[in-house]
């Protein structure tokens, strides 16, 4: 049987600001886009945390994750991820604890040790370069804080302690694949950016230790997707996501870009392979050819679930390729 008829489907989302755009009609088409894939069928809607971006304003990620957690019913709505280093785990164990008691059962917790912003806005938000080496003490910490207090205990999270926020770890290399192994917690790895997942993968399943969270490892892969009616528009969809990565290798960091027929005579040689270097694990095309590379993909990631990234400048072509990808998945519509 195909694996990606028995895949399960979730969303990463930056609620991004395109050219021309407001930041209000960002989180407005976020909101439309949860509500769009929860009546398909998606598993989960997760928010990055990033910073100092023209084009992403999910910087305050759990304020986000509320709003759309607000419009929707069934989806499993988190942070793909939380950048744990920027922040005290207390803080972050009484956010997350909060949004688990207001919409409970239905919250998930990544973590990334990356800043997820540039050395100035570090230093903008209290941290400094070294701030990632800490972050298997400060996950410790925040666990501890999640957990079920102990009699006495003098700092708690309110709320927070004893709801057990599912929490999952985010890498773009093996650091985090070993440590979720150590740990027994679900992994996922971001080749939305990072195609080089597999080693990454496997390394995670062959190091796993069963926890009283995971009996068995349980992987999930990010992966740009665009699914249009032939390639030829896919592609062309496709230099939207070709433009963001471009300008974060010239360090300008855009607005989303409107797609154009050709990025030839735009970019240098080394600026093209900086970006496909960058886009490796891109899955785009027509339903027919996507269904093939998604197979590919599954086949050699041994991923438990895809996370989809889909760049489009206009909303509309965003909500047609979730639902061509939901069609080769045959996800059954909510009721």
């Amino acid at each position: 049987m195909s694996r990606l008829k028995t895949t399960p489907l979730s969303v990463l989302d930056l609620a991004p600001i395109a050219q021309g755009g407001t930041i209000a009609q960002a989180f407005d088409n976020s909101v439309r886009l949860a509500r769009h894939v929860e009546a398909l069928g998606y598993r989960r809607f997760w928010l990055a945390e990033h910073h100092n971006i023209a084009g992403i304003a999910s910087s305050a990620t759990s304020v986000l994750i509320g709003h759309i957690a607000g419009h929707t019913t069934t989806l499993r709505v988190g942070s793909g991820g939380i950048m744990l280093p920027n922040h005290a785990p207390l803080v972050i164990a009484e956010q997350f604890g909060t949004l688990e008691t207001l919409y409970p059962g239905r919250i998930d917790l990544g973590l990334g040790r990356a800043p997820g912003t540039d050395q100035r806005t570090l230093q903008a938000l209290g941290r400094d370069r070294s701030a990632g080496l800490q972050f298997p003490d400060l996950l410790d910490e925040l666990r501890f804080f999640l957990s079920d207090a102990a009699p006495g205990q003098g700092v708690r999270a309110i709320p927070g302690a004893g709801l057990n926020v599912p929490i999952w770890l985010l890498g773009s290399s093996d650091f985090s694949a070993r440590l979720a192994a150590k740990l027994g917690l679900p992994f996922s790895f971001a080749g939305h950016f990072s195609p080089e997942g597999m080693a990454a993968m496997r390394l995670y399943r062959h190091l796993f230790q069963p926890s009283d969270t995971l009996a068995e490892p349980y992987a999930m892969i990010g992966v740009p997707v665009i699914v249009a009616d032939t390639d030829a528009q896919a592609q062309r969809l496709a230099t939207t996501a070709q433009q963001k990565f471009l300008s974060m290798v010239r360090g300008t960091r855009l607005p989303m870009q409107a797609p154009v027929d050709t990025l030839e005579g735009i970019w240098s040689p080394m600026e093209k392979a900086a970006v496909f270097e960058r886009l490796g694990a891109a899955v785009v095309g027509s339903s027919d050819t996507v269904a093939e590379k998604v197979e590919h993909l599954l086949a050699d990631t041994a991923a438990d679930e895809i996370m989809a990234v889909t760049d489009c400048y206009h909303l509309e072509d965003r909500l047609k390729s979730y639902s061509l990808l939901a069609q080769l998945a045959r996800i059954p519509a909510a009721a």
